[in-house]
C-alpha cells in the first residue's frame, strides 16, 4: 500500500489538461445537481458514483459507511458491482485497506490489488481480473473532520494523470458526499420532530376536545361518540343524518380513523359539486378514448380509496342513473370503467353524507328505494348546534385560539357576547359559528367583542327570537328584566345603562364591569345618546 505517488506523470498537451479538466467540472456539475434534489439517500449515492462512470470511465467503485451501531463498515451504495457481491462487502474498522483509511483518515493508494496484502477483495468482484497493475484508490469520507466512511475506485484518470491528481478529485467528491450526509441528517431528524409535534398536537386536541378530535362534550355529542366507536370496527356503511354544517366530513374522518383501515386511504367526493357527464367519470374512472378529450385513462375515486373509505357528501344530489351503477358497486364491490371492459374489484368501505330528507326523495321517486336501504344500514343523525349549547363555549374558544393565531391577535370575547352566542339560533351550525368568529377577528378594532359589535358582524344573519334574546340579557343583567327587540343596538344600550345604574352612574366603575376603557364606554355612551337620570343627577 502506498500513501505516496508512484505513478510517473506523462506531459500533457494544453488541449488534453483543458479536455480533462472540463470533464471534472462537468462531473462535480452533475454531483451537485444530484444532491441538491435529492430525496433518497441511497440512490442519490449510487448515481453519483454512476457520473464518476459515465463522464471519467471510472471503474468499480464504492462507498462505505460507519453502519447505526459504529462498529463496522459496510457498502452503502456502489457502482459496477452485483448485489451479491455488494452484501459481502462489510469490513472491521481496522480491517484490510479500507479499514487503514477509515482509521488514519488519509488517502491512499494501491499501484497493483495484486501485490497487496492488505487488498481483502471481499465483495470477490475482481476475481476474474488479470490485468496487470490494477491500480485501486482510497480517501476517507469525513463529517465535521471525522471520518465516517470511505470512497475507493480501481480506476479514475488515464495513465498520463498522477495519482495525486486522482486523489485530489475523488476528495473533492467526498468532501460533497460527506456534506450531503450532513443535510440529509439533518432533514430526517427535522421529520422526525415534526412527526412526534404533529403526534403531541393530535394528542392535546384529542385529551382537550374529547374523543374522535371533535369539540364537544355535551350528551348528544356523547351519543354521537359511542355509535362512532361502535360502527367504526366493522364494515357497514354509514349514512349521515343532519343539517348543513353540523359536521358530517369531520365524523365521517373520525370513523375512518377509528377503524382498521386508517392507514389506508380517505377519499371525499361531493356529488352537489361535480357536473352530473363527470361524476360518473370521477367515481368510476374512464379509458382511453372512452370520450372526446380522454387522451388517458384515468382511475375513479373509488380505485383510488381501495383499501380505504370513500365519503359520498351530498348523496341525494346523485343522479338517477348513476345510482344503479352506484347500488352495483356497494353490493359487490365491482365495477366497470366508462369505455373499458375490464370488471374491477375494490374494497372500499362506503360513508354517505345527506341534508335532506331521503325517505321523501324515495317516495317522490327521486332517490331509489333499493339504494337507499343499502345505504342506511347504520343511520346517524348529527344534532343542530342549537341542540348541543352546551358545546358552544368550547366551539367559540377553539376557533377564537385558531383565528387568533393565524391573524397575529389576541381578540377576546366580551361574557355579555359569550351570553348572546350561546343562545343563537344558528341555522348555519358549526360553519356558521366558525364563519362568523373568523370574521370578528379579521375586523376586530379592540382586543374585546361586545355584544354591541356583534351588530355588524351579524347584520346579513337572521335575527335571533325575541325569547332568545331575552334570555342572553337576562342572564348579563339580572337585576332587570329585559323586554323584547329585534335589535343588537338597543340590546347594547340596555347592556351600558343597566351596568351605569348598577354603578350609580360612574363611568369609570362600568367600564371596569364590562370590560371596556373609559374612552370605549364613552364613546358608546354619546353615541346611544344616554344620559343620567334626573334622580341619578339629585344623588
Amino acid at each position: 500500500m502506498e500513501n505516496m505517488d508512484k505513478r510517473p506523470l506523462i506531459h500533457q498537451t494544453p488541449s488534453a489538461r483543458y479536455q480533462l479538466e472540463t470533464l471534472k467540472i462537468r462531473a462535480l456539475s452533475e454531483i451537485c445537481k444530484l444532491i441538491g434534489r435529492a430525496v433518497h439517500l441511497d440512490t442519490t449515492l449510487s448515481r453519483v458514483l454512476k457520473v464518476l462512470h459515465d463522464i471519467l470511465h471510472m471503474e468499480r467503485a464504492t462507498l462505505v459507511l460507519l453502519d447505526q451501531n459504529r462498529q463496522r463498515l459496510s457498502i452503502k451504495a456502489s457502482y459496477g458491482l452485483s448485489v451479491e457481491e455488494e452484501q459481502r462487502g462489510i469490513y472491521g474498522l481496522s480491517e484490510g485497506i479500507c479499514g487503514q483509511i477509515f482509521q488514519s483518515g488519509s488517502p491512499c493508494v494501491v499501484p497493483d490489488v495484486h501485490s497487496e496484502p492488505l487488498f481483502l477483495n471481499r465483495t470477490g468482484a475482481r476475481s476474474g481480473i488479470r490485468k496487470e497493475g490494477l491500480s485501486f484508490l482510497g480517501v476517507p469520507v469525513k463529517v465535521e473532520e471525522s471520518p465516517v466512511g470511505v470512497l475507493t475506485v480501481d480506476h479514475l484518470f488515464g495513465p498520463e494523470v498522477s495519482f495525486e491528481e486522482d486523489l485530489s478529485f475523488l476528495e473533492i467528491v467526498a468532501t460533497l458526499i460527506g456534506q450531503f450526509l450532513v443535510l440529509h441528517h439533518a432533514i430526517s431528524k427535522k421529520e422526525e420532530q415534526l412527526v412526534e409535534e404533529n403526534k403531541s398536537l393530535k394528542a392535546e386536541l384529542h385529551s382537550r376536545f374529547n374523543r374522535h378530535y371533535i369539540i364537544g362534550n355535551s350528551v348528544v355529542m356523547q351519543e354521537v361518540y359511542w355509535t362512532i366507536e361502535k360502527v367504526a370496527p366493522s364494515r357497514a356503511t354509514v349514512l349521515l343524518l343532519g343539517e348543513s354544517g353540523t359536521g358530517k366530513e369531520l365524523v365521517a374522518r373520525a370513523i375512518h380513523e377509528a377503524s382498521k383501515r386508517k392507514n389506508k386511504p380517505f377519499i371525499k367526493v361531493n356529488c352537489a359539486a361535480l357536473p352530473e357527464n363527470l361524476l360518473e367519470s370521477e367515481l368510476l374512472g374512464h379509458d382511453k378514448g372512452a370520450f372526446t378529450g380522454a387522451t388517458t385513462a384515468k382511475p375513479g375515486r373509488f380505485e383510488m380509496a381501495d383499501g380505504g373509505t370513500i365519503f359520498l357528501d351530498e348523496i341525494g344530489e346523485l343522479p338517477i342513473l348513476l345510482q344503479s351503477k352506484l347500488l352495483r358497486v356497494l353490493q359487490e364491490q365491482q365495477f366497470e370503467r366508462i369505455g373499458g371492459t375490464r370488471t374491477l374489484t375494490v374494497d372500499v368501505r362506503v360513508i354517505a353524507a345527506t341534508n335532506v330528507d331521503l325517505q321523501a326523495n324515495v317516495d317522490q321517486g327521486l332517490f331509489r328505494s333499493d339504494l337507499y336501504y343499502r345505504l342506511n344500514v347504520v343511520p346517524l343523525q348529527l344534532p343542530a348546534l342549537r341542540e348541543r349549547r352546551d358545546d358552544i363555549p368550547l366551539l367559540i374558544d377553539h376557533f377564537l385560539r385558531s383565528s387568533n393565531e393565524r391573524n397575529d391577535k389576541e381578540v377576546m370575547l366580551a361574557t355579555t357576547a359569550l351570553d348572546f352566542l350561546t343562545t343563537y339560533e344558528w341555522p348555519g351550525n358549526v360553519r356558521e359559528l366558525q364563519n362568523l368568529i373568523e370574521r370578528m377577528v379579521i375586523l376586530a378594532d379592540d382586543e374585546i367583542i361586545h355584544i354591541g359589535d356583534l351588530r355588524t358582524h351579524m347584520s346579513k344573519l337572521p335575527v335571533p327570537s325575541r325569547s332568545t334574546q331575552n334570555e342572553a340579557l337576562a342572564a348579563a343583567a339580572p337585576v332587570k328584566v329585559l323586554t323584547g327587540h329585534s335589535s343588537l343596538q338597543d340590546l347594547e344600550r340596555q347592556e351600558i345603562e343597566a351596568s351605569l345604574r348598577r354603578n350609580g352612574w360612574v363611568q369609570a366603575r362600568a367600564a371596569r364591569e364590562l370590560g371596556l376603557t373609559q374612552r370605549q364606554i364613552g364613546y358608546r355612551i354619546k353615541k346611544l345618546k344616554l344620559t343620567k337620570p334626573a334622580f341619578a343627577l339629585d344623588g
